[in-house]
């Protein structure tokens, strides 16, 4: 792994000189091409974490995880003839970049050339490279153009693969696409591949023929002529894309993965090529990888290596038997899983050894321990999961890889897998924060305790933690390629990054299907509370009871108690009904968290436990889907005009008619209401 915490040394007056020299204006007078060979001096307008670094380079990223980066050419430029009409000129742009990749084979995200406006507070980091983001990407109104140099597959954009160059239009989802390379043509138009994170220059020619409407982009490597052939082309009349003036510049982004991202040189020019970068005037990238191997080293090494053998041969039955300590199962059909498995041994040592102090938590399913890969020195959680010899377990891991990329900045990455005799081992993204349960029930008498007790969350943060998980749930069920059941939502696996932001986590009882098929029946899995009364009947998991679960997590939140508990203040043991019979009684504001003090939107608290309520009804029919719940959470959709009358039910006695009595805790008491409202309630969620 590359030290993304290089320093950088000041530059000497006369190496400044000679920087400044390397930056020019041309073109007797005019404003309509440039060429900065170096950009030492360079009048840039720079905003995020790009900075002119004093050897001249221009460092649109600086190593840090999820921020943006933009450089801009001070002037906006005349793109049209006559103000206000006419088609778009002929233009040219080129560009020396490299890019600096965390890991030899991983890098976040890339870099995009555009053309168009200036203004990217809006614009998201990761997969968005800091140039759109999700409600704007593929508008018209964007007036944007732009080619990427992208290093992360996201398929939500239809990427081909981590390694390409697009021509993109207003939208990510590129008008042409291809995998990054050249044509040689000192090797008769031969196709060669290029790594954009080879950590080597590499130089990139735009132009756009007005008459025509044709763009092509060409890549090679440092110092290789521009290509008779283009890399990439697109038919498109950027006359009808382009707002004039425009400014010209370069964007990007750093997602979980940090990398740093270069400019060293470029030129612009209207109607005429780009002018010649002096290439050898440019500054230098940073090194990567390994330093250079010593004279001293190639001769001592054959020695060591002759001694080497000795020692393997000395050792050779303890190697056996560490070989049976990090054993694992491994079948033929797994080879398609490859990428998504980690070795039992990376695993052992990541965690010490699954030793207590790496103990983060314990559930229903397993241990969960925090570790540090030795390679790549990435933090993951690693759950320990037994199936013993159970069938299935190929479909099992079909799915495990398959959730593995869902790609959503509120759930959990789940990174991979690894199977041994008995147990598996799933391995997620770390999330410092822990758990969301810890917060909601950190004050007993053991946390009060604790010389640091877990602080409370106040009332911006749960709504926002609400509101995330949410969001994630839409995805999982209608914004991905599948839809995803989670099966199991509930505050203990939802997990809370550093930033305090909700990550829905533990896909450990998850189905997928695809959209418009029927749910198969299964097994009632899950945890009392949290259960939908009909999968007692059916045995089906859908969406919907996701969203019953769902309404049970709003209504923890913003109460700060379990939905079920032994005695409730009123010896209710369902919270859903506690929650319903103090708005019966005009009391609903004594149900918020009294840890708040009364530090709330009493409007939100309000519609956050109405909304908890109605996700909770016991019909299928009459809970809101996710995207309806975002619009009520996002004040996009008014919420219903319900009344205590319209909810009028008893969770507890439903359970017990549903089938569900060996869950229900001894000594608790049951309202005996049960009257439903059924012809009401069919109709509050939209007419659905």
């Amino acid at each position: 792994m590359v030290d993304l915490r290089h320093t950088r040394t000041l530059l000497a007056a006369g190496v400044l000189l000679a920087g400044l020299a390397a930056v020019a204006v041309l073109g007797a007078g005019d404003d309509e091409q440039f060429v900065y060979s170096g950009f030492a001096g360079a009048p840039l307008t720079l905003d995020g974490t790009a900075v002119i670094t004093p050897s001249g380079l221009l460092e649109l990223t600086n190593g840090t995880a999820q921020l943006k980066g933009h450089a801009v050419h001070p002037a906006p430029l005349r793109f049209r003839r006559s103000p206000g009409g006419g088609p778009v000129r002929s233009f040219s742009a080129s560009f020396v970049f490299g890019i600096i990749p965390a890991y030899a084979d991983l890098s976040g995200h890339g870099i995009v050339f555009f053309v168009g406006n200036n203004s990217f507070s809006t614009a998201l980091p990761s997969q968005y490279l800091g140039f759109l983001n999700d409600k704007n990407n593929g508008n018209a109104s964007n007036h944007i153009f732009g080619v990427e140099l992208d290093t992360i597959r996201s398929t939500e954009f239809n990427d081909p693969n981590d390694n390409h160059v697009g021509i993109d239009v207003n939208s990510l989802t590129s008008a042409a696409v291809t995998p990054a390379g050249y044509y040689d043509d000192g090797a008769g138009g031969a196709f060669r591949n290029l790594s954009l994170i080879s950590a080597k220059p590499m130089q990139v020619w735009v132009d756009y023929d007005g008459e025509s409407t044709q763009i092509n982009v060409f890549l090679a490597p440092f110092k290789t002529p521009k290509p008779s052939k283009p890399l990439v082309s697109a038919k498109q009349n950027l006359s009808d894309v382009l707002v004039d003036p425009a400014y010209v510049g370069f964007s990007s982004a750093t997602g979980t993965v940090k990398s740093l991202h270069y400019v060293l040189g470029w030129s612009f020019a209207m109607d005429a090529p780009a002018p010649a970068i002096n290439l050898a005037a440019l500054p230098k990238l940073p090194r990567f990888g390994p330093k250079p191997r010593s004279k001293v080293m190639e001769i001592v090494l054959p020695i060591a290596t002759a001694a080497t053998v000795l020692a393997v041969v000395a050792v050779a039955v303890v190697l056996v038997r560490r070989r049976l300590k990090y054993a694992e199962i491994r079948e033929d059909w797994e080879v398609e899983f490859g990428p998504h498995r980690f070795t039992y041994k990376d695993l052992f040592h990541a965690t010490e050894g699954f030793k207590t102090k790496r103990l983060l938590g314990i559930g229903g399913f397993g241990r969960v321990y925090k570790g540090v890969l030795p390679k790549s020195k990435l933090e993951v959680a690693v759950k320990r999961v037994s199936h013993e010899s159970r069938q299935g377990i190929k479909e099992f891991v079909a799915e495990v890889v398959s959730i593995g990329r869902l790609r959503h900045r509120n759930l959990v990455q789940l990174l991979g897998y690894c199977r041994r005799k008995g147990e598996l081992l799933l391995v997620y993204d770390y999330m410092p924060n822990g758990s969301l349960d810890k917060y909601l029930y950190g004050g007993n008498k053991e946390e009060s305790e604790k010389a640091t007790p877990t602080p409370t969350l106040d009332w911006v943060q749960r709504f926002r933690i609400i509101k995330g998980v949410a969001s994630g749930l839409l995805y999982i069920h209608e914004d991905w390629e599948q839809v995803v059941i989670h099966r199991d939502i509930k505050a203990s696996n939802v997990l809370l990054d550093a930033d305090m932001n909700a990550r829905l986590g533990d896909f450990g009882l998850a189905r997928l299907y695809d959209h418009g098929a029927d749910p198969q029946t299964t097994h009632v899995v899950g945890t009392m509370g949290y259960l939908a009364p009909e999968l007692a009947r059916s045995g089906k998991a859908s969406p919907l009871t996701d969203v019953f679960a769902f309404g049970a997590f709003i209504l923890e939140v913003v109460c700060g108690r379990r939905p079920v508990e032994q005695a409730m203040a009123d010896n209710r043991m369902m919270l859903v009904d506690w929650v319903l019979e103090h708005w019966q009684g005009e009391k609903l504001a004594e149900v918020v968290d009294a840890r708040l003090e009364g530090k709330y939107d009493a409007d939100e608290a309000a519609l956050a436990l109405k909304l908890g309520l109605l996700c909770s009804h016991p019909l299928p029919g009459a809970r809101p889907s996710m995207r309806q719940v975002m619009q009520y959470l996002d004040g996009d959709m008014p919420f219903p005009e319900l009344t205590p009358a319209h909810l009028s039910f008893s969770m507890l006695a439903l359970m017990r008619s549903e089938g569900f009595d060996s869950f229900v805790m001894p000594g608790s008491h049951a309202s005996t209401s049960t009257a439903l409202s059924v012809g009401t309630m069919t109709g509050l969620s939209g007419g659905r």
